[in-house]
């Protein structure tokens, strides 16, 4: 009797948090008749209604929401208790599903994870490479890679390194259209844009008085940012792009920096997954390795500073 009570707690905690009961069964691999008979079931033994169903949603009621953090809270005690008894008796074992950006997910995830499989025999990674933003609960994702402030509170996240952007230019764009001074200067400038959809652009810069924006022509605009640089380092126009993509070439020369004194912070690059996820061994294993592996960096500059704004 003790253990259904647990798992019908634990299915109305992955109800709560899914947002809808097909997630649910998803995310727990049931069906969704089982689901709606456990969560109907603790509702009647409870004596009070814990969800209410919108045209889109579930929303909890308030002894939903009390509940809720109590259950999570039980669960994760009973978790980590089993967790500490088994701990130094087996490796975390299974597939963990990661998704993150396209670029920083093929330049610097992808090549760790061979290093890191090497070392966890018992693991196996699905990796998910999209700049679309992603629902970690309907995508089936465990841990999900993301650059900059991110609005969803009910998620657990881990900074794990940062991101500066930085305005570039062939050298010979800068001969032929001169240099910008001040961000203000872009406007007789043609830009690089990269940038999924049509519409306005503008760039941000950090001034002494704080966060502008600063609108741009953009010359080309495309969805992947390979093809903006490589037009840039034809002499096209202006590009705005990550420093750590950018770094070997403009140490090579090949692509100069302006506007530097203008640059925003790094904007924060994070590991995300659910509460409910927090003590899973595996998700925990990963992110301490990738937090190892990034200490102190901000991706093409020595160091990284401490501030978290966005891009």
């Amino acid at each position: 009797m003790l253990m259904d009570r647990f798992e019908a707690m634990a299915v109305f905690v992955e109800v709560a948090e899914a947002g809808s009961l097909s997630a649910a069964a998803r995310g727990l691999g049931l069906s969704l008749t089982s689901v709606s008979r456990q969560l109907a079931a603790l509702e009647e033994r409870l004596g009070t209604r814990l969800v209410i169903r919108t045209t889109r949603r579930l929303a909890l009621t308030e002894a939903g929401r009390l509940y809720h953090d109590q259950a999570r809270r039980i669960l994760g005690e009973v978790e980590e208790a089993e967790q500490a008894l088994t701990a130094h008796q087996s490796e975390p074992a299974g597939r963990l599903h990661v998704a993150a950006p396209t670029l920083i997910g093929r330049l610097k995830l992808a090549p760790l994870l061979p290093e890191f499989l090497a070392g966890h025999r018992g693991l196996a990674i699905d990796l998910t490479l999209t700049d679309r933003p992603v629902d970690l609960v309907e995508d089936g994702i465990d841990l999900a890679i993301r650059i900059g402030r991110q609005p969803d509170s009910s998620l657990i996240l881990r900074r794990l390194g940062g991101i500066r952007m930085r305005v570039c230019a062939a050298p010979d764009y800068l001969v032929r259209r001169g240099e910008p001074a001040v961000p203000e200067d872009l406007a007789g400038h043609d830009c690089l844009v990269f940038a999924a959809s049509p519409g306005p652009v503008s760039w941000p810069f950090q001034t002494a008085s704080g966060r502008v924006t600063v609108p741009v022509t953009a010359r080309i605009r495309a969805n992947d940012l390979d093809a903006t640089v490589a037009a840039a380092l034809a002499g096209t126009g202006l590009i705005r792009a990550p420093s750590w993509q950018v770094a070997d070439l403009v140490a090579a020369g090949r692509l100069m920096p302006v506007l530097t004194g203008y640059e925003r912070p790094s904007a924060p690059v994070q590991a995300l997954f659910l509460p409910s996820r927090l003590l899973s061994p595996k998700i925990r294993l990963f992110a301490d390795f990738l937090a190892e592996r990034w200490a102190g960096r901000e991706f093409g500059h020595e160091g990284m500073e401490d501030g978290t704004a966005g891009s």
